[in-house]
């Protein structure tokens, strides 16, 4: 069955929402309702991020939410910031399709690098960020602001 991946419409928050749970709680992060309904409304105006699903009939497979920035070295750079999966849906190709959508936006838009970050555990995920990208053995440190 073919994929379908679109930006996210209005009617689509209650597809979203359960997934975007799921990429919050595989990360331990606790997120508010409000805080959900916040990053929908954003996604919907483009409020400096952007979304898309990846559908297979009407049921929501996966979603990736990306955002574009700056650089001191170049103008234009894209950040994949959320990528999740349905557990049943895994192995099908769902993220790999998004992680080409993404890159396709990123190329559609002059920017000249698209990159990820994902937790060194994270081995699944890794095989396929293997296949598809270069991993630079940079490591990430969060300043507590």
């Amino acid at each position: 069955m073919t994929l379908n991946l679109r930006p996210f419409q209005p009617q689509d928050f209650a597809a979203w929402l359960p997934l975007a749970q799921g990429y919050k709680a595989f990360y331990a992060t606790a997120t508010s309702d409000e805080a959900f309904r916040h990053a929908w409304q954003r996604l919907l105006d483009k409020d400096g991020v952007q979304g898309l699903g990846a559908w297979r009939d009407s049921q929501l497979l996966g979603l990736t939410h990306y955002l574009f920035h700056t650089s001191i070295w170049t103008p234009t750079v894209c950040y994949l910031q959320d990528l999740f999966t349905l557990p049943e849906a895994r192995g099908q190709g769902v993220a790999r399709a998004l992680i080409n959508a993404v890159g396709q936006a990123a190329r559609d838009a002059g920017a000249t690098r698209c990159y990820w970050l994902t937790q060194a555990d994270n081995t699944v995920a890794r095989r396929l960020y293997d296949a598809v990208a270069e991993h630079r053995g940079f490591i990430r440190y969060d300043l507590t602001l």
